[in-house]
């Protein structure tokens, strides 16, 4: 959940009422939000001591989907309308008096569609910023960047002072070379190519370049005297800056999701448009695209869902009448009417800051927000159900009892692990179609999802070399695997492991350790030429994680499926032959672990290990 800070005091003048803390955080809490700190405390003291200090601030966590709540303006909007002291903002397109043939025009160039395709933009007329009123504009931006923009890869927004700037204008891409302008902050005019370079050592700038750094060309916007408004989603141009003094704002967002550019461009237009000259109204802009296509920006026509007072009682234990209902969606920000056809029924129309609404049932959780949590009636459940272990977790505690009574300690190291360590920490290839593999990983620490259990055993021996000798160390966890076949593209595999290190390499310890495993799973241990049905053995291996000569792998003679009076003679001719091996699956490995392997994770004893799949023994179970 996102946090924001907001100035206490103008916030409780909007809201028309000095809370103490308590009360605030009671009004929060109501209203489904946290109230995380209240900064004024620490105000208080730093001025007592002499110290700058900033206004007190109230620092709330709002939810990661309401993006109407970002700023001081939504908040305020919203809790104004929890508490019944105003009704909702109703937003509207306000045209220039010679309508929509007036309207200030971008057209969007066929070479956007390499780099970011997507444009919105709006107007806001005759704006009257305060310090206050600006900071939080320049905050929004910033918290819609790194919320639903994904730190601008997927939505940037500039924002412009209009009066400096010569409309129509066009969003074009060029390359780095073709394009030059003094970006904010300064006055001399650099190539974008120069630009990226000097941004390199910028710490607030250099996070963004790798979005476009790598294409053929990046895009631009000009006025139509060539004044360059910006470079999504690097920079602005100085020459279009927004000052306190600024009375009318452009504003344009570019993004690679259509669906998050309308959410953005809304949100930022809608937020602010309370400061206008007329509060509420945005002008809207007319975009042209390489087809010849139009669209007007921003589209704010509000939604409707239809809500039913039976499903909301349903989902609340309460007896609500459709007009109460109504009463308390308006406290939302939402705006219903009961349906002339159906007296079950509300007709709710949902306001362009609401795009976290997508089912009735959203509609339900507000109703029970507005009417309050803890005023929900206290009932049984109409259903009662008695909750129960999984199959493979039941399975997994039978041999984690087992082992840890045994002495052997439980490590629970991360499933993510480097693609080093995954592979070649361990002398394995990687084929390329076996591992799960981060797309934008953080660290070097976390590039892949784990396909075996024993480099996190081993970093764990590493991290614990201080404790004395012998270590004894087991996991019972998933792995991850490709699988092309389902529709995830991935399955996981929960798998037993451990590892011996001590003075000596300990294979018969780890040997008896998948020994005592199968008693208690009841496989028997047999020889690959026995005619038994079921059962276990192990054979010479040649994994190269392990020591040549010292490895074995682990096959598992599965019980045959009820077969028909036919396949019964065949299976009694091969145990008669002795055949019954091509029945036989391989689920794990043990042995001696290689001294390259020991040395890449810096362990200097020897150490014995043991892996192997826990899920073919299901059906025994």
């Amino acid at each position: 959940m996102p946090t924001i800070s907001v100035d206490k005091a103008e916030l409780f003048q909007r809201l028309g009422h000095q809370y103490t803390t308590e009360e605030f955080d009671r009004l929060c809490f109501d209203y489904g939000l946290e109230l995380d700190e209240d900064t004024t405390a620490e105000v208080e003291a730093a001025i007592k001591k002499g110290l700058p200090a900033e206004r007190p601030q109230l620092k709330i966590e709002v939810p990661a989907n309401r993006y109407d709540l970002v700023c001081l303006e939504g908040i305020s909007r919203a809790l104004r309308a929890f508490l019944g002291k105003q009704d909702p903002p109703q937003y509207t397109l306000s045209y220039p008096p010679g309508g929509e043939k007036d309207l200030i025009t971008v057209t969007v160039s066929q070479e956007t569609q390499r780099v970011r395709p997507f444009f919105a933009c709006a107007v806001l007329r005759n704006i009257k910023f305060t310090p206050i009123s600006y900071a939080s504009f320049i905050d929004l931006q910033d918290k819609l960047h790194q919320n639903i923009g994904r730190r601008r890869s997927l939505v940037a927004i500039g924002t412009h002072d209009l009066d400096t700037l010569t409309p129509p204008f066009r969003y074009e891409a060029r390359t780095p070379t073709n394009i030059a302008f003094a970006p904010l902050g300064r006055e001399t005019v650099h190539t974008a190519a120069e630009l990226m370079q000097i941004y390199e050592s910028d710490k607030h700038l250099s996070r963004y370049l790798p979005i476009i750094r790598d294409s053929d060309v990046y895009p631009i916007i000009y006025d139509a005297e060539d004044h360059v408004l910006s470079m999504p989603p690097i920079i602005n141009s100085e020459h279009s800056k927004i000052t306190l003094e600024t009375k009318n704002v452009f504003i344009d967002t570019t993004a690679t999701d259509d669906t998050k550019l309308q959410i953005v461009i809304n949100m930022v237009a809608s937020m602010f448009s309370e400061y206008c000259a007329e509060p509420f109204t945005i002008e809207p802009c007319k975009i042209i695209f390489p087809d010849g296509s139009t669209r007007i920006s921003p589209d704010i026509t509000p939604r409707t869902v239809t809500a039913r007072a039976s499903y909301i009682n349903s989902c609340t234990s309460l007896s609500l009448t459709p007009s109460t209902i109504q009463s308390l969606l308006t406290r939302m920000g939402l705006s219903p009417t009961l349906s002339l056809n159906d007296p079950d029924a509300l007709i709710v129309s949902l306001p362009c800051t609401r795009p976290d609404i997508f089912h009735e049932v959203d509609i339900m959780e507000d109703a029970a927000v507005a009417y309050g949590f803890n005023n929900l009636p206290d009932i049984f459940p109409q259903t009662s159900t008695v909750a129960q272990p999984l199959p493979i977790s039941r399975l997994t505690d039978v041999i984690r009892k087992e082992w840890a009574m045994t002495g052997w300690v439980e490590a629970l190291p991360f499933i993510l692990c480097s693609h080093e360590e995954n592979f070649s920490f361990m002398n394995r290839p990687d084929p390329g179609s076996l591992a799960v593999k981060i797309a934008n990983p953080k660290t070097l620490e976390f590039q892949v999802v784990r396909t075996s259990l024993l480099p996190g055993l081993l970093k764990t021996i590493r991290e614990n070399r201080s404790h004395a000798l012998p270590m004894r160390v087991f996991e019972l966890s998933d792995v991850v695997f490709k699988d092309t076949e389902r529709e995830r593209q991935a399955r996981n595999e929960r798998h037993a492991g451990a590892v011996w290190c001590a003075r000596s390499a300990g294979f018969e310890v780890v040997h008896g350790l998948l020994d005592r495993a199968m008693k208690m799973l009841e496989v028997p241990r047999i020889g690959r030429g026995d005619g038994r049905n079921v059962g276990y053995y192990i054979k010479e291996g040649d994994d190269p994680a392990y020591f040549p000569g010292r490895a074995a792998t682990i096959y598992y003679r599965p019980p045959p499926q009820k077969p028909s009076k036919t396949s019964e003679l065949a299976d009694e001719l091969k145990n008669t032959l002795h055949i019954n091996q091509d029945r036989d699956i391989v689920i794990g490995t043990l042995g001696v672990l290689h001294p390259t392997v020991l040395e890449k994770f810096e362990i200097t004893y020897p150490c014995s290990a043991l892996e192997f799949n826990m899920e073919v023994f299901l059906k025994r179970l």
